[in-house]
C-alpha cells in the first residue's frame, strides 16, 4: 500500500509526491515563529516588497511543503495564480506552518508574525492583501480580526481578505468514515502492513485543526455528532474577536455551484462495503436525514458496532468542494475511496458502490452564506445578500476542494487590482 499524501483538507496540489517538480528558489525565506515564509517578488518591483500578497496554506499532515504549494498555486491548475499576481506587480508570499494540524489559533499566531515581518520589509505605504486556502483563509480571517483587537499588535495596514473554499461555516467529514477511523484504529492500529496509515489518519481526525474546522465529530465509532469541544471554544473566541476583520474587503470563492445543484450522489445509500479475512459485512452509507444507521463495522467473529446519526442534512450530495485524497501513484481515492483502500489493505473483498467521494467545503460555507446544518440553505441558490463577504465567486461545477482555476483565480487577481 502506497504512502498517502495528506494534502486532504487544504494543500493545493492534487499531484502526487513523485511527481511534483521543485520550486523556483524563492528569492527571500523567512524563518517565522511556527512556520515559514517564502517570498517571490513581482519581476516588476526589483526585489524589493512593493505591494505583498500573502496566501496562507490549510490544513494537511506534519508542515508546508513549498514544491506542493508552488505547484498547487502555479502548474497544476489551469491558471498560473502566482505569475498573474507578479504580472500586476503584486509580490507573493506563501506562508506555510511547521504544524498544519496544530490548532487554529496558534497558526494565526504565526500568520501575525507574516504580516509584521511584511509591513517592516515593505518599501511604501502600499497595503497588504492576506488570505489562503482552505483552512489558511479561517486561519488568516483569525489573525487579522485579533490584530485588530489585540491593543498590543499592529495595525494589519491589510485592504483586503480572501479565502480561496474556506469552511468558513465547516467542513464536511462523513460521520460514517469517522466512525470507521475509529473503529480501524481500535481493531487494526498495530496492523503490519495498514497500521501506520491508519495510525495516521486518525491523527488528522483528531487533531485539534481538525476539532476546530469539522461541523460534526465524533470521538469513537457510537458517539451522537456534534461540534468538538475544540469547535465551540474557537468560534466563541472569533465571535469575541469580532467575527472578521472589520476595516478590509472580504472576498472569497468555492469550488461548489451556487446555484443550489448538488453533486449528484444520493443520500442513504451504500458506499463501501468489505467483507473477508478482518471484517465482516461491514459498509458506510452516504448521509441521509432522520434518524439514520449510517455505518456498521465488526471484525472477524466479533460484535457489530453501528454509527448512528439524526438530524443531519444530505451533506455529501450537497453543492461544493469534493473530498480530495492525492496518493503517490497519482490516484484519488477520495473519503468513501479512502475506507475502501484501508479495507483492501487489511485483506477483505471491496464493493465500493460507485461512491468514492462526497462533498468536504459546501459553498455555503465557502461564501459564509448559511449553515450547513440546514437542508434547505445546503441546497439553496445563493445570493449575494445572503453572505458574509462583500464579494464573492461560485465555481461553474462541484470540482475537488481547492482547484485552481482560472475562472475562481482570475476573478480574485481582478479583485486584488480593483481592490489594493
Amino acid at each position: 500500500m502506497p504512502t498517502p499524501v495528506v494534502d486532504v483538507w487544504g494543500g493545493v496540489s492534487p499531484e502526487p509526491r513523485s511527481a511534483i517538480p521543485s520550486a523556483p528558489e524563492p528569492h527571500d525565506e523567512w524563518p517565522l515563529d511556527g512556520g515559514t515564509a517564502w517570498v517571490y517578488y513581482s519581476p516588476l518591483n526589483r526585489r524589493q516588497l512593493i505591494r505583498p500578497v500573502i496566501l496562507s496554506d490549510g490544513f494537511s499532515s506534519g508542515g508546508s511543503e513549498l514544491d506542493r504549494l508552488w505547484n498547487g498555486l502555479e502548474e497544476n491548475g489551469d491558471f498560473r495564480f502566482i505569475s498573474e499576481l507578479h504580472a500586476t506587480g503584486r509580490d507573493v508570499i506563501i506562508l506555510g506552518y511547521n504544524d498544519r494540524t496544530a490548532s487554529i489559533k496558534d497558526n494565526a499566531d504565526t500568520a501575525i508574525d507574516c504580516i509584521r515581518r511584511a509591513l517592516a520589509e515593505r518599501v511604501g505605504r502600499s497595503k497588504l492583501v492576506v488570505g489562503g486556502f482552505s483552512m489558511g483563509g479561517l486561519v488568516t480571517r483569525y489573525a487579522l480580526a485579533k490584530m485588530e483587537q489585540d491593543p498590543t499588535l499592529p495595525d494589519h495596514e491589510t485592504a483586503l481578505h480572501l479565502s480561496y473554499d474556506s469552511p468558513h461555516h465547516g467542513g464536511w467529514l462523513p460521520v460514517s468514515l469517522q466512525g470507521f477511523i475509529h473503529f480501524a484504529t481500535d481493531h487494526f492500529g498495530e496492523d503490519p502492513i495498514v497500521g501506520q496509515f491508519i495510525r495516521l489518519f486518525s491523527g488528522l481526525l483528531n487533531s485539534p485543526a481538525a476539532k476546530q474546522m469539522a461541523r460534526w465529530y465524533i470521538a469513537k465509532a457510537d458517539d451522537t455528532p456534534a461540534p468538538a469541544s475544540e469547535r465551540v471554544e474557537f468560534l466563541r473566541e472569533l465571535d469575541e474577536l469580532g467575527g472578521w476583520p472589520r476595516n478590509v474587503r472580504r472576498i472569497g470563492v468555492a469550488n461548489g455551484v451556487d446555484t443550489g445543484t448538488g453533486n449528484g450522489i444520493k443520500p442513504d445509500v451504500t458506499a463501501v462495503r468489505g467483507d473477508g479475512t478482518t471484517l465482516q459485512d461491514t459498509w458506510l452509507k452516504t448521509q441521509g436525514q432522520g434518524d439514520r444507521v449510517v455505518a456498521r463495522l465488526q471484525k472477524k467473529g466479533g460484535q457489530p458496532t453501528e454509527v448512528r446519526t439524526s438530524g443531519l442534512p444530505e451533506i455529501d450530495g450537497a453543492p461544493g468542494g469534493l473530498f480530495t485524497l492525492p496518493l503517490p501513484d497519482g490516484s484519488d481515492p477520495g473519503s468513501f475511496g479512502l475506507a475502501g483502500l484501508l479495507m483492501r489493505g487489511l485483506r477483505n473483498t471491496v464493493d465500493e458502490g460507485g461512491i468514492p467521494t462526497s462533498c468536504f467545503i459546501p459553498s455555503v460555507s465557502a461564501v459564509a452564506a448559511g449553515d450547513i446544518d440546514d437542508q434547505k440553505a445546503l441546497y439553496a441558490p445563493i445570493t449575494p445578500d445572503r453572505s458574509e463577504l462583500d464579494a464573492f465567486l461560485c465555481a461553474g461545477r462541484n470540482e475537488g476542494h481547492t482547484t485552481m482555476t482560472e475562472e475562481l483565480g482570475a476573478w480574485i487577481v481582478n479583485e486584488i487590482v480593483a481592490t489594493a
